[in-house]
């Protein structure tokens, strides 16, 4: 591990429990524990401008992050509101110096409603016809700036993929291929989130479209309820590039949200989970992904002590 760019397991759950005021939880210590240098966030789970973003991964001992540049292009809510040039030069000097280490980029679109799930089946990703035009100038602009950033990779949320439409499954490859296309010209690595499909559907649809990757994100699995995310570990690795640490537990009333909790918390499992994307190949990153609560710098100190352990 080098010493530079990262912490020893010890320091950085140390920080991070500091930071938090969580007294180690020796009880929820698993036999499945990651690198350090495995280990980051994703920015908008802070909810915070990007200079505070900072403050609280130094307290934490995060340098790896998956970094949303919506508020570099237009800013919005659900991942940040925009942001001055000054702070985009700040944002490059902390990747320059080595504070900051990008596991991706990432972009969501402006039309995207997640109020239940009938309302972002209708305006996610690539889907609604009435925003495509302007979401394939998003793309292209996303793509040159995480160029510019030297970013290792972009990712995103397709939407719905409906494959019982023929006609619809027909435009939604299009479009999605318009994308690899888009990133591939600036080579560019692209991967789409998953957990608004089962993993069959998914990994029938990506065996017809080479230069798909997709960002792995296990609770989304449970919150659209489709499926066992470490069975769909199995049926996925081959295409898994990114990975959130997210957990939830599914609903109780079908047609609605699952409930997002802290990781550890819910229906994932550390050990099963890491268990199948170690099996799986996966040797990439780990973002910390916190959308829900309202504690959430502690919530991502926990999901990091329960990731990396104490063992130095």
């Amino acid at each position: 591990m080098n010493n530079k760019m990262n912490m020893s397991r010890r320091t950085f759950v140390g920080g991070a429990l500091a930071a938090s005021s969580i007294p180690f939880l020796g009880g929820c210590e698993r036999e499945k524990h990651l690198a350090a240098d495995r280990v980051g966030v994703c920015s908008w789970s802070f909810r915070l401008p990007f200079d505070a973003v900072a403050d609280e991964m130094r307290k934490l001992g995060l340098k790896r992050i998956h970094l949303a540049i919506q508020p570099f292009l237009e800013g919005e809510s659900r991942h940040g509101l925009a942001e001055s040039p000054e702070a985009l030069d700040r944002v490059r000097a902390r990747i320059a110096s080595g504070e900051w280490k990008l596991s991706a980029t990432m972009i969501g679109f402006p039309q995207e409603d997640y109020s239940t799930l009938e309302s972002i089946k209708r305006t996610g990703g690539v889907v609604p016809d009435d925003a495509w035009e302007r979401n394939k100038e998003i793309v292209k602009a996303a793509v040159k700036f995480s160029a510019e950033l030297k970013s290792p990779l972009l990712t995103l949320h397709a939407g719905f993929l409906d494959d019982t439409d023929s006609a619809a499954l027909k435009k939604y490859a299009e479009r999605v291929k318009f994308i690899i296309d888009t990133c591939g010209e600036a080579g560019m690595p692209v991967a789409f989130e998953t957990g608004q499909e089962t993993a069959d559907s998914l990994a029938g649809f990506l065996s017809s479209l080479p230069g798909a990757g997709i960002n792995f994100d296990p609770a989304n699995m449970i919150l659209y309820g489709k499926g066992d995310p470490v069975a769909a570990v199995k049926k996925l690795a081959p295409w898994i590039r990114h990975v959130h640490v997210k957990d939830a537990i599914k609903t109780a009333v079908p047609g609605t949200w699952g409930t997002e909790v802290p990781w550890g918390e819910g229906e994932v499992g550390q050990d099963a989970f890491l268990d199948a994307l170690e099996k799986g190949g996966y040797k990439g990153a780990f973002a910390i992904e916190r959308e829900g609560g309202d504690n959430r710098v502690a919530d991502i100190a926990l999901a990091a002590n329960r990731l990396v352990g104490s063992a130095a």
